[in-house]
């Protein structure tokens, strides 16, 4: 069946449908990873988003649910430039089309995504639409025009969970960890490190948590803008001097929101599995897997906060520390799920300050 993609400033391109037969809206954004599209595709922080692989050929080794990093697919829409039908691996379920048929999530492939890729380098993440079949062309384009900024969305309320969620280890440390959308592989990581979870809702009280007396706090990943995510903001303030604290992605983002500096969205985002960051009190260089569309501003920093880690690419903030208060957070995934596991030490810095603290 025809689909159509297309693009505020524009563009309108025709391709083939595959998975849902419905449509879709959202902020398109492409990913440079080779691999791990099915990480990507169930990654909460692409809620309201349409994500577009840079890599011309998805799907060839199918769909394993054990690399799930939550309970489904989450994107808005997905677009390749081709779809492996038939994959090829030992550990797959199903297919790409399969999957996104399961979840009513639309595809389009046959789309010239390094065309489509080099246009969002110049102008910016575009807000798009998917459209399956024969549609208005003016029609279309006003639809993808008059849709709302992902600034302009509450994305979180959608992927956070509800009420609070228990994960045991056997442990010996208490965890509350504030779910913004969290990836599960941030769960087994630190579930491998001996800690006991608990998954509280983004907007649960801090007192409440409080009362639990947990031995650290740990603020997830997400989608959207954060200075929308006001609940935790107010909730990283009230707890973060008394408990040892974390940030990842978007947590990191609503970490530097709580201490008073700004974020700003970034013109395309950093969504992939090559992203390289030096870290300045190593000096090393890491490969680092990312996926987010807004940055902490440096120029707003408090006194206290200091920068740890840039982005090489473009020398953005990629990692902060607290200078009286025991507080880390990274803008990239440590957790990689899919990427390189370059930073895993992060979990073990976290471990390292529940010990001492």
């Amino acid at each position: 069946m025809k689909a159509i993609l297309a693009l505020e400033d524009g563009t309108y391109l025709e391709g083939r449908a595959f998975g849902a037969e419905k449509d879709a809206e959202g902020e398109l954004v492409f990913n440079t990873s080779m691999t791990g599209y099915v990480e990507a595709l169930t990654d909460p922080s692409y809620k309201g988003q349409i994500l577009m692989m840079t890599y011309p050929l998805i799907g060839n080794y199918g769909v394993c649910k054990e690399d799930f990093e939550s309970d489904g697919v989450k994107v808005e829409g997905f677009v390749v430039r081709e779809l492996c039908k038939e994959p090829s691996n030992w550990r797959s379920e199903m297919s790409v089309d399969e999957l996104l048929k399961e979840y009513e999530v639309p595809g389009i492939e046959g789309i010239d995504t390094r065309m489509v890729t080099k246009r969002t380098r110049i102008y910016g993440a575009m807000k798009a639409c998917i459209a399956i079949g024969d549609v208005d062309r003016e029609k279309i384009l006003k639809r993808v025009v008059e849709q709302p900024s992902i600034t302009e969305i509450d994305l979180v309320d959608k992927v956070s969970v509800k009420k609070p969620k228990r994960f045991e280890s056997d442990g010996k440390y208490e965890v509350a960890l504030i779910d913004c959308g969290i990836k599960m592989s941030i769960v087994r990581q630190l579930l491998k490190r001996g800690v006991n979870l608990t998954l509280y809702p983004y907007n649960y009280p801090a007192e409440k948590i409080a009362e639990q007396e947990p031995d650290g706090i740990f603020i997830s990943n997400g989608p959207g803008d954060p200075a929308r995510v006001k609940e935790t903001i107010e909730t990283i303030r009230k707890l973060s001097k008394d408990f040892p604290m974390a940030g990842i992605c978007l947590g990191h983002q609503l970490i530097a929101l709580a201490f008073k500096a700004k974020t700003f969205k970034l013109k395309f985002g950093h969504h992939g599995s090559n992203q390289p960051v030096k870290d300045y009190e190593s000096g090393r260089v890491f490969i680092s897997s990312q996926n987010h569309g807004f940055a902490v501003d440096e120029n707003t920093l408090p006194k206290g906060l200091v920068v740890t880690q840039r982005n090489l690419n473009d020398n953005t903030v990629e990692g902060l520390k607290h200078e009286d208060i025991p507080l880390i957070s990274v803008q990239y995934h440590p957790e990689a799920g899919p990427g390189p596991h370059d930073t895993y030490f992060f979990f073990d810095e976290f471990i390292r300050m529940l010990k001492e603290y």
